[in-house]
Order: structure tokens, then sequence, then C-alpha cells
């Protein structure tokens, strides 16, 4: 396996992306991997990993660099009142982010594989979790030229009322958009999901949504109290299904 850290500079300061790929060579077929609200942390370089080891390259940008090049938070312990400086910095570095934010991070980003021997040129699928599920749905319609399939896991705040809400591009996606979405989850409740489903039905786009049952909002990370092994491995299967058929 490759890996290396890379500085991308952007309008804003300096992006700092981890690059996972596999150690053979390329170019291989890409996966911006987007983060969720935790950051950048080895839990998440492993999923990377996963993916890099079955021939993609995997980029994942630390979209919180404007406030900080590394954060240290521990996603079991959010719910501790013994720990509110920890879920302060969380949602204070949560919500500095916009969708137009992201937007401009992800252009940086293609710039950047653009020129990387070791990306293969073309279409790209991506991944986000969390907060980045809305990032996801976001960019494969700002960028339908780029991404040929995305995946949204447990994403939270897919519709808003801004004015760069994610949903507000679905029309323009020609990629093929997957949402997998756990039972109990807060951060996505069903009548906003019910809603995502009528604007896929609406619009025609390629795009599927399908629940985890007992799984509950973060079930994909294995070091989360919830996390949930079946809905896991489920998970991983339709991404390597989706992919497979999307980039190669």
């Amino acid at each position: 396996m490759q890996e290396r850290v890379v500085d991308i500079t952007t309008e804003d300061g300096v992006m700092n992306t981890y690059i996972f790929h596999p150690d053979r060579p390329g170019p291989f077929p890409v996966i911006i991997f987007y983060m969720d609200s935790v950051g950048v942390r080895e839990e998440l370089s492993d999923m990377c990993r996963r993916l890099a080891t079955v021939g993609y390259y995997v980029i994942m940008p630390n979209m919180y660099y404007r406030l900080a090049r590394s954060v240290d938070l521990d996603a079991n312990r959010l719910a501790d009142p013994a720990y509110e400086a920890g879920l302060e910095l969380m949602w204070k570095l949560n919500r500095h982010l916009t969708n137009t934010m992201v937007m401009e991070d992800t252009e940086h980003l293609f710039a950047f594989l653009d020129k990387e021997p070791a990306a293969r040129a073309g279409k790209v699928g991506t991944v986000g979790y969390c907060m980045s599920g809305r990032y996801v749905f976001r960019a494969m319609g700002v960028f339908p030229e780029r991404f040929a399939a995305g995946a949204s896991v447990y994403g939270a705040k897919l519709i808003t009322d801004l004015p760069d809400s994610a949903h507000l591009t679905a029309d323009r996606i020609k990629g093929e958009l997957y949402f997998a979405c756990a039972e109990h989850d807060h951060y996505a409740p069903a009548e906003v999901l019910d809603e995502v489903r009528r604007i896929i039905e609406q619009t025609g786009i390629n795009a599927s949504m399908e629940y985890y049952p007992e799984a509950e909002h973060g079930f994909a990370f294995p070091s989360r109290r919830l996390y949930h092994k079946r809905s896991t491995e489920r998970h991983w299967e339709r991404l390597f299904d989706l992919f497979q058929r999307s980039l190669h």
C-alpha cells in the first residue's frame, strides 16, 4: 500500500489531504472519501485502505483545514457531559462548513488529481458519511461530468432551506447515487428521507435508497459504540458493487 499526505493550496488555506493506493503500477480509478463530523483519523484511514486494497486511488481531504490541521475527538464521549469541550469543538468545526465551501475544495481536488500519474483520468467515485453524505449528494449534481457514482451513508442535512442545499442540484446528476440509511437516525429522520425519495422519483435520476434494519447513525465505524457489524459489511458489499459497475 502506498500512502502519503499532500498539502493542496486553496483560496482559504492549505488543505492537508491523505492518499492511499495499491503498491503496484497504476493508474487506478479514483474515489474521493469525504470525512464525517469527527474528522480525519486512523479509523477513516483504515476505511480508505480497504477501498485501496481492491484497486482504487482513494483521496481523503481534511475539510476542517480552515480552522484546524488535525483534531482529536472521541466520538464515543460526545454524549458525555464531562466531554462538553469536545462536543463544542466538533460542532464549531462542523457548522463552519458549507456545501459551497466543500464544492470549492472539490474543484481543487480535481485540479490535483488531473496531474497525478497514479490517478486514472476520467470519471471518479465518492463516498461520504454523516455530515458528508450531503456533500456527496451535492457534488454529484455540481460536477455531473466528473462523478460516475457516489454513496451517501447515513447522510445528515440532505435537505435544508439554504440556497446551496444538496437537493437543489439533484436534477443534474448523471452518475449512480446510493443512499444507505440507518433504521434509527435522528440526524436523517424519516420525513427527510421520504422527501429525498420523492426527489429521486420526480427527477428520474439513477439513485436508490436502502434501509439498514436495527442500525443506528454511525453504524459503519468499527470503534463507535453504535457499530453494527452486519450492516457495516452489507454497506461494504454495496460500495464495492457500485464502484465496480461504475468505475471499471
